[in-house]
């Protein structure tokens, strides 16, 4: 088997076991905060603050991480980040108030990398013309932990309860820092600059279509998350039994995780035909007429049936800027371009539960629906704009070319 298949393969396991590790626990801090610590009053803003701190911090660190993985590989930083998040987990077991909770949160954000250093493996260890599909693919792995996690950690949570589920989290996470182990990494022997944050940023906005790619990934994050506080709420006024809210509203999202399953791996071969430009239209166009379309939505069947074709056209959408990424940046800058786009989107992950919920409660939530879904079809306009502009800029040149000729 050639060396980028055994890494992809492998990766996509340790990325698996990974993020179903986070899910396995994430979805009950509340609960957790509220039985465990003693949180009684503010139990939304605890909730909220102990998810986004983590992501916050991973957000500003990851131009750091980036700049070690393009120094000293990038399989250095998934064990690293591994072990790291594993030990965080795993500490969650020893808490017994809210302010080392957010201590924990806030370690576990410092330790985070371990999807940015598998991007960028595997960007720059496969070739070129596999490269849509092995994105594609590893696409898939949160996708798919995502699906299990939080159906696993309900099981887990009422047969060896909360702190529990903390050790299950750190086990599971410390089995994907060992399955990268076996994974083998070219690497190009170099001496590297010191970096910093502002100095990547300047090269990321030296590089033609870099920054734009950036800007889409923070719009696309936001967008994802914007309805995840209110999702639950939704389901309720959509007729949904209010007892059983929190399991409809996580089949509900699990629609979406099921698409991408299904469809990543077939949008990163297509992106490989078609132009990752093309794709990523594609994908943008797709989701914005079906987060318009979720306007529409009177029963769960329904409106889950719409996230689930939702999903099938979204799911072209990140392998396509990570596609973009790795094709855009210099061999020894994309370590640090896959971060800074890791940045991007954390940061789209803490706005958007944030711009979410007060969206839903001041204009209500069908409106999160109509901005998301235009916000996205504007997005699709510039992608299609952009990328008409540059093939008539290559037109013009090998016309040019031609005619000194």
């Amino acid at each position: 088997m050639p060396h980028w298949k055994r890494n992809l393969y492998i990766l996509w396991l340790g990325l698996f076991f990974n993020h179903m590790a986070y899910t396995l626990s994430v979805p009950f801090f509340p609960l957790f905060l509220q039985n465990n610590l003693g949180i009684q009053s503010g139990l939304e803003v605890w909730s909220g603050v102990s998810i986004s701190i983590s992501f916050l911090i991973s957000g500003l660190c990851a131009p750091f991480w980036g700049s070690l993985a393009d120094k000293y590989g990038s399989k250095l930083m998934l064990i690293r980040s591994g072990v790291g998040l594993a030990i965080a987990h795993s500490a969650n077991y020893f808490v017994h108030d809210p302010y080392t909770f957010i201590a924990v949160r806030v370690f576990q954000g410092l330790m985070a990398g371990f999807n940015p250093a598998s991007i960028t493996l595997v960007g720059t260890n496969t070739p070129e013309k596999h490269v849509g599909y092995a994105l594609g693919v590893i696409s898939t792995s949160t996708a798919a932990g995502g699906i299990l996690g939080p159906l696993a950690g309900g099981v887990l949570s009422h047969w060896i309860g909360l702190r529990g589920c903390f050790i299950a989290s750190g086990i599971i996470t410390l089995l994907s820092a060992l399955l990268v182990l076996g994974v083998k990494e070219s690497r190009i022997s170099r001496t590297m600059d010191s970096t910093s944050i502002l100095g990547d940023l300047k090269r990321a906005a030296s590089t033609p279509g870099l920054m734009r790619i950036y800007g889409l990934i923070l719009l696309v994050s936001t967008s994802v998350l914007i309805i995840e506080p209110v999702l639950t709420l939704y389901v309720v006024q959509i007729g949904g039994d209010a007892s059983h809210a929190a399991l409809s509203a996580g089949i509900v999202f699990s629609a979406i995780g099921v698409a991408t399953v299904i469809m990543g791996p077939r949008w990163g071969k297509i992106g490989g035909r078609i132009g990752y430009e093309k794709t990523l239209f594609i994908g943008l166009i797709g989701g914005g007429i079906g987060s318009l379309l979720q306007l529409t939505a009177y029963n769960l069947v329904y409106f889950g049936s719409l996230r689930f074709v939702y999903g099938l056209f979204f799911a072209a959408v990140y392998p396509a800027l990570n596609a973009l990424i790795i094709k855009y940046a210099d061999h020894e800058f994309r370590g640090r371009a896959v971060s800074l786009s890791q940045t991007a989107s954390q940061f789209g992950i803490v706005l958007g539960p944030l711009i979410g919920g007060f969206l839903g409660g001041w204009t209500g939530i069908p409106f999160i629906f109509l901005l998301t879904g235009i916000v996205l079809l504007v997005a699709a306009w510039v992608v299609r704009a952009s990328d008409m502009k540059q093939t008539n800029k290559s037109d013009l040149i090998t016309h040019e070319n031609i005619r000194r000729t």
